[in-house]
């Protein structure tokens, strides 16, 4: 999978680099692939070209933590609690062809919490981290 989204990186123009250990989760491989996917398919739609997406992923006491983190224009504090509702939109007047519905981060939440896990979002002006956190 991160072959398929190195190659969607380069045509936009940004690197997608990978930082850490190989993790293992326990649960649906599809399902854990799919919330993956939502999130770096955001980062590509919000990362400037010439900027670099990163992922990390540790495993420290039986938990996995994985981070999507790219570069970009932050988003505003008050919009950070509800990035996980179904179709909540940060700015929906500026929806642009190619954009997402806005159930992918929805999407990624119900997934995480199938698994057991939790999924949170900062963003400020050194970018948007997404960490999700498994159970090994």
């Amino acid at each position: 999978m991160f072959d398929f989204f190195e190659a969607l990186a380069e045509d936009r123009g940004v690197e997608l680099r990978f930082v850490g250990d190989e993790c293992q989760v326990a649960g649906d491989p599809l399902m854990l692939r799919r919330a993956l996917s939502n999130l770096l398919s955001n980062a590509l739609r919000n990362t400037p070209t010439g900027e670099t997406i990163v992922v990390r992923c540790q495993t420290v006491d039986h938990l996995v933590q994985v981070t999507v983190e790219n570069p970009g224009t932050p988003i505003a504090p008050e919009h950070l609690p509800r990035l996980f509702d179904r179709f909540y939109r940060v700015d929906p007047s500026r929806q642009r062809k190619g954009e997402g519905s806005g159930i992918g981060l929805a999407i990624v939440k119900s997934i995480v919490v199938a698994h057991k896990g939790t999924v949170a979002v900062t963003s400020d002006v050194r970018g948007t981290r997404f960490v999700i956190i498994l159970p090994a």
